[in-house]
């Protein structure tokens, strides 16, 4: 089960609201630097001044944790990712030659792009980058300045081979690839498997399956598979096996937070983890899961470990990625009204009885003020989360569902006055509407889908979790998405006061539909293909409802001064295709129907309209914005008495983009080249 709702950059420009407007007088910067596709911003971590003493000291030692598997994910999204990594800084940081040069100058974009990606892959569309610089500059100025260093001299022998790797487009052409038909293991670049091939990993984990265990373990998840003397065997991801020397250094840090937990189940979280992560043991990590899931009590709370599975074509194998954080306790109010009423929501849901839950358990949802992002959640993260994935372990136990407050009130700050809705909304009247509703709505639908669309329904008896594939994780999405596009036009949550009439719903259908069918294209090269699962999703739900509502013109793309735009005529039939559309995907996933997944999947959430594409990327260029947006973390520093102990944690948002990337590269380099 996939767990995070990734923010989409034009859902926030649509949202931004005139009705927040004491926020327009703050004084923190939200926007920084900007370059290629992206802009980089700020989050504020508001009070974090007013924690204790114990508590600040504990976020301070989870947040160095939550940096030190950064090397993890790089080399899991690519085998030459460190050692390209470590050229392109070496150049940053040495080059004494013409920086005003078109090719240093390209240089320097390409290497902020590979920083947000972690990686030579584009983060979104896992495309490979494409080098604006020279081969021969970029050899020559490498060779140069690595032999001044005698502890990298050897990669000055691998220069020819990564120049291959990086100019070369038909050399890993794509990090994740999911087009239909291919040899989705073999094509991509991701390094998670080594010489096998789609059949043989996938017939490795079958053959370990029990169809009778009820509470089956995810296997795969912390390892790589390889094949060796023409055996196909795992290297788990452990203290003493591949990534030991992070997974150590991660440990450590664990062990320094612990004796400041907020209570004791919260240390026997750590303690549990730690050992997961010396054992590799499956069944450990589960157990860690449920006691992670319990612990619902402490106002602070982290996520640290192999956790989401998005860059696996397989959707098997989990990348590393860490988030500390706290409560935020008035937001709180809203996601604990939604969880006291889960059970509630699953019984009127439009799904078929046979695949709602009789009795929701445990599930427990909250607000929360990032404090630190890291690994796969960092620069480019979440909105929302919710975990554990393990849907035995989710039914039995229960789940937390967060949505993170401050980062979405970073992107809705950011976006104020970027002239998106002017361009792509239909009318003045709908304008207003979402500048009313829209933040409103927004925040309802990612409670909605993390705190109880995850959540809901059931696999039926036997029905493997894996048996979806590589259609999983967008089906999965779908499903949250939908639970949450249906619920937010419910009246009960007028009735629970969570929106202030029977009309708001409209603002997040509008911005929904808008984003699916139009703007979401912005993030995708001309003659691409949708790839990524989260789009994939919303095309889906935005195409297939389309096109069931044709006949009564329920939903329409009109054409107005030759733009395009998305016209609603009929929200509340829409809510009903919704309905439909989730009773749909719901049944594909509780009964493991892969064709139907494969068909929903490709016929509705992949392919694109060139010509609508290329007037959607004309109108989005002239407003001179980035479509993608990412973190810069904040800077700890323990301030310390004489005999070393921590008197005071403090906490600034002054450091540049590139001087965090550098700092990270010097201070949490855990894995060799």
């Amino acid at each position: 089960m996939k767990t995070i709702l990734k923010m989409m950059a034009m859902t926030a420009m649509m949202a931004a609201p005139l009705a927040n407007a004491q926020a327009q007088d703050q004084k923190f910067n939200y926007s920084d630097e900007r370059f290629a596709d992206l802009q980089m911003l700020r989050y504020e971590v508001k009070g974090f001044d007013q924690l204790t003493l114990r508590q600040k000291t504990f976020i301070y030692y989870l947040q160095e944790a939550a940096q030190l598997g950064r090397d993890i994910l790089w080399d899991q999204n690519g085998k030459y990712n460190l050692r390209i990594r470590k050229i392109l800084e070496t150049i940053y940081t040495e080059y004494q030659g013409d920086k005003t040069s078109a090719d240093f100058q390209a240089f320097e974009v390409y290497l902020k792009r590979v920083w947000f990606s972690n990686g030579i892959h584009h983060h979104y569309g896992c495309e490979k980058f494409e080098p604006g610089f020279s081969r021969a500059w970029f050899v020559q100025t490498a060779k140069t300045l690595l032999t001044r260093h005698a502890d990298l001299t050897f990669l000055v022998a691998q220069l020819d081979e990564i120049a291959e790797v990086m100019f070369n487009p038909n050399i890993l052409q794509k990090r994740v690839n999911l087009a239909e038909g291919q040899d989705l293991v073999l094509t991509s670049a991701s390094n998670y498997y080594d010489g096998v091939t789609q059949a043989e990993a996938e017939d490795f984990y079958n053959a370990m399956k029990d169809p009778s265990d009820p509470h089956p373990v995810m296997f795969g998840m912390n390892s790589r598979l390889v094949k060796r003397d023409g055996k196909v065997q795992e290297l788990r991801w452990t203290t003493d096996g591949l990534y030991g020397e992070a997974l150590t250094k991660i440990v450590a840090k664990l062990e320094q937070a612990r004796p400041f937990a907020e209570d004791k189940d919260q240390q026997a979280v750590i303690d549990k983890l730690v050992e997961f992560y010396r054992t590799g043991d499956l069944h450990t990590f589960d157990d860690y899961t449920i006691l992670w899931a319990g612990n619902t009590a402490p106002l602070i709370d982290f996520v640290n470990g192999f956790t989401e599975c998005y860059g696996d074509p397989l959707g098997l194998k989990c990348s590393w990625e860490s988030i500390v954080n706290f409560k935020d306790l008035e937001a709180t109010k809203r996601t604990e009204t939604l969880s006291k009423n889960a059970q509630w929501f699953e019984d009127h849901s439009p799904v078929d009885p046979r695949f709602k839950k009789d009795k929701v358990k445990g599930i427990s949802a909250k607000v929360i003020t990032a404090a630190m992002l890291g690994g796969d959640l960092y620069p480019s993260t979440a909105i929302g989360i919710n975990l554990p994935n393990s849907d035995w372990v989710r039914k039995e136990h229960g789940s937390k569902s967060v949505t993170i407050g401050n980062l979405t009130e970073a992107y809705n700050q950011a976006a104020k006055g970027s002239g998106f809705g002017k361009e792509f909304v239909i009318s003045q009247e709908v304008r207003d509407m979402v500048d009313k509703y829209g933040d409103l709505t927004d925040d309802l639908h990612t409670d909605l889908h993390e705190c109880l669309g995850h959540g809901s329904g059931r696999l039926l008896d036997g029905v493997d979790s894996d048996s979806l594939k590589a259609y999983g994780s967008t089906i999965e999405e779908a499903r949250a998405d939908l639970f949450g596009l249906y619920y937010v036009a419910d009246a009960k949550l007028v009735e629970l006061g969570l929106v202030p009439d029977a009309e708001a719903y409209k603002a997040q259908y509008y911005t929904y539909m808008q984003n699916g069918l139009l703007t979401q294209l912005v993030r995708i090269q001309p003659g691409n293909n949708i790839e990524e699962a989260h789009m994939r999703n919303r095309a889906l739900i935005a195409h297939w409802c389309y096109e069931q509502g044709r006949a009564e013109n329920v939903v329409e793309l009109v054409k107005r001064d030759g733009k395009t735009y998305v016209q609603i005529n009929d929200y509340e039939k829409l809510r009903t295709l919704f309905g439909r559309l989730l009773a749909e995907i719901q049944r594909v996933k509780s009964e493991g129907d892969y064709a139907a997944a494969q068909a929903l999947v490709e016929n509705y959430g992949v392919k694109v309209d060139p010509v609508l594409h290329r007037e959607v990327l004309d109108r989005y260029e002239k407003l001179n914005l980035a479509p993608y947006k990412g973190f810069i973390n904040p800077v700890y520093t323990a301030v310390r008495d004489a005999q070393g102990n921590i008197i005071d944690v403090t906490v600034s948002y002054t450091e540049g983009y590139a001087a965090q990337m550098l700092r990270y590269s010097r201070e949490f380099a855990t894995l060799p080249l």
